[in-house]
């Protein structure tokens, strides 16, 4: 099957965004073997639609991190080295971002953490840190499947203090009940999560404390 045909006039608004002739190569690069490989055309423009909007309100999105900060001038946006991957039997898959050396989270323990919640395409959906201010709200739950989605409970069990990890969520183990947590208190955020609550959900999580 062929590829799309690359439609450089229909992206070329998106393309006026990035400042330097390099960037622009390297974007129309990056969607002509996006298209090769068989991705939509708009979803490929959609994902560069949402590099170009940061650049050009100067707001750097640092994956793996578990928040976002504000950064002029613009950096890269770079994958964060994975340490390890592991697959549950769940189906829940875990990418360790950062070890942690603090003391490790065990079934049962109340631990307080951050998070950012997306979609599986990456589309953001919740996070316990604000992304301008870089203030956060952090949560506070038991590591058991009576308060917390079974998958995000396995995600947390076995992390160190200051550990960072990603993990891919399958909605088996996920909101199978609008009772179970982490979900905003605020209606808005609270009803774009659980709208997505029959889909797998991508969780970015940073262990604070084992209380």
């Amino acid at each position: 099957m062929e590829a799309p045909a690359f439609r450089p006039r229909l992206l070329s608004p998106l393309l006026s965004a990035f400042t330097s002739i390099r960037e622009t190569k390297e974007v129309k690069v990056y969607v002509q073997k996006k298209l090769e490989d068989g991705y939509p055309y708009q979803f490929v423009v959609d994902k560069v639609s949402r590099r170009a909007i940061l650049q050009l309100v100067g707001v750097n999105v640092i994956l793996g991190n578990g928040c976002t900060a504000v950064a002029a001038p613009m950096q890269e946006m770079k994958e964060p080295d994975v340490l390890r991957t592991l697959k549950l039997p769940s189906g829940v898959i875990i990418q360790d971002i950062v070890e942690g050396q603090g003391q490790e989270a065990r079934e049962e323990d109340i631990v307080e953490f951050n998070y950012v919640c997306r979609r599986s395409n990456g589309y953001f959906v919740h996070s316990t840190v604000n992304q301008f201010s870089g203030e956060s709200s952090p949560v506070i739950l038991r590591l058991d499947e009576v308060q917390m989605i079974k998958g995000l409970k396995e995600v947390l069990t076995g992390m160190k203090i200051g550990g960072k990890r990603r993990a891919l969520i399958p909605p088996s183990v996920g909101y199978t009940s609008e009772a179970l947590q982490p979900v905003p208190e605020e209606f808005g955020p609270r009803r774009s999560l659980l709208s997505h609550a029959k889909e797998p959900l991508i969780f970015e999580v940073q262990l604070l404390k084992v209380l």
